[in-house]
């Protein structure tokens, strides 16, 4: 069982930068990648970015790549989302979540373990 909690959102300018924490409770949890995903109003739940249990593999959306980094520290139980030049269709609110690595890339249905998401505002 792992309990998954974010935390880092906010109201940023376009241009600006957030760093979302992902903090996790449960044991082994260096055995699990996670990955963030998140959802603008009326819009389908979408992958932003993933990490191995070990750190070593990081996968990111099209969307992001160059902007986004996902990071570990297996030693605070904690996933990082540092998110460069924000822009406002960057809004909305981002979820992480546990899973084994093919899960995560396979979309967010069947994910085991989620946070309860963080609210991100990118103004123009």
């Amino acid at each position: 069982q792992v309990q998954l909690v974010e935390s880092g959102g906010g109201l940023v300018q376009a241009g600006g930068s957030l760093r979302l924490p992902c903090a996790a409770s449960g044991r082994s949890f260096s055995t699990y990648a996670v990955g963030w995903f998140r959802q603008a109003p009326g819009k389908e739940r979408e992958f932003v970015a993933a990490i191995s249990g070990s750190g070593g593999d990081t996968y990111y959306a099209e969307s992001v790549k160059g902007r986004f980094t996902i990071s570990r520290d297996n030693g605070k139980n904690t996933v990082y989302l540092q998110m460069n030049s924000l822009k406002p269709e960057d809004t909305a609110v981002y979820h992480c979540a546990a899973d084994r690595w093919i899960k995560l890339l396979g979309g967010p249905s069947n994910i085991a373990y989620w946070g309860q998401g963080t609210q991100v505002t990118v103004s123009s």
